[in-house]
C-alpha cells in the first residue's frame, strides 16, 4: 500500500539519521581517556582525527563503526522498512555530518558513505573501498582518498545500472565535498597534511 511505503520511507530516514548521528569517534576517545576529540587536531570526530591522538586502535575502530552505522541503516531498512532504503542511506550520511546532539557539527562522511554503499549494492561498496585505499596509498592524504571515493560513488551507480541511486549519491557526494572545503583549500595551497608526516 502507498501509505505503508510512505511510512517506511519516513521511518527509514529517521532510523538512518539516528544511526548516522552516533558520534563514535567522540565516544571512543572519551571512553579511552583521550578527552574531547573536538579539541584535538582538526576538531573533527572522524577516524583521521582520532588517529592524531596516537590511538591507532581507536582510529581503526572508529572507521569500522562509522562504516557499520551506514551499512546497518540500509540493512535494517531493507528487512524491516522495505522501500525506505534510499532515504535511510541519505539519513545516515546527514546524521553523521550534522548530528543534532553535537550542534550539527559532525564528521566529513567518508566512512559512513562507504557503509551505505555496501548496504545499497555490494559492487558499489567494493569500488568505493578500492578507490579510497588506492588514493590513500598513492597520496597518503586522507581527504584525497575520501574525495576520490565520493566522486566515484554516483558514477559507479550509473555505470552498474543503479539509476535510482544516482540522484541521492550525487547529492551525498556534493555535501561531502562541501564538508571538505577547508581540506580542498589546503590541497590547493599544498598544505594539507599527509598521514604519518612529521607535525613539525
Amino acid at each position: 500500500m502507498v501509505s505503508d511505503l510512505w511510512f517506511n520511507m519516513v521511518a527509514g530516514l529517521v532510523l538512518g539519521y539516528a544511526l548516522g548521528a552516533i558520534p563514535f569517534g567522540l565516544l571512543l576517545t572519551r571512553l579511552s581517556g583521550g578527552g574531547d576529540i573536538r579539541t584535538i587536531g582538526s576538531g573533527n570526530i572522524g577516524a583521521t582525527n582520532v588517529l592524531r591522538t596516537g590511538r591507532k586502535g581507536m582510529a581503526a575502530l572508529t572507521l569500522i563503526l562509522d562504516m557499520l552505522k551506514g551499512f546497518c541503516a540500509v540493512w535494517l531498512t531493507t528487512y524491516y522498512l522495505p522501500g525506505g532504503e534510499i532515504l535511510a542511506a541519505a539519513g545516515a550520511i546527514f546524521g553523521h555530518l550534522y548530528p543534532v546532539w553535537l550542534g550539527f557539527k559532525g564528521g566529513k562522511g567518508s566512512a559512513t558513505y562507504g557503509g551505505i554503499l555496501f548496504g545499497l549494492f555490494l559492487p558499489g561498496g567494493l569500488i568505493y573501498a578500492s578507490v579510497w585505499v588506492g588514493a590513500l596509498a598513492f597520496s597518503r592524504i586522507s581527504s584525497v582518498a575520501g574525495l576520490a571515493a565520493a566522486l566515484c560513488a554516483p558514477i559507479a551507480a550509473a555505470i552498474l545500472g543503479h539509476y535510482d541511486l544516482v540522484a541521492m549519491l550525487t547529492a551525498c557526494t556534493l555535501i561531502v565535498f562541501w564538508k571538505h572545503r577547508s581540506n580542498i583549500g589546503r590541497l590547493i595551497d599544498g598544505t594539507e597534511p599527509r598521514i604519518g608526516a612529521s607535525k613539525s
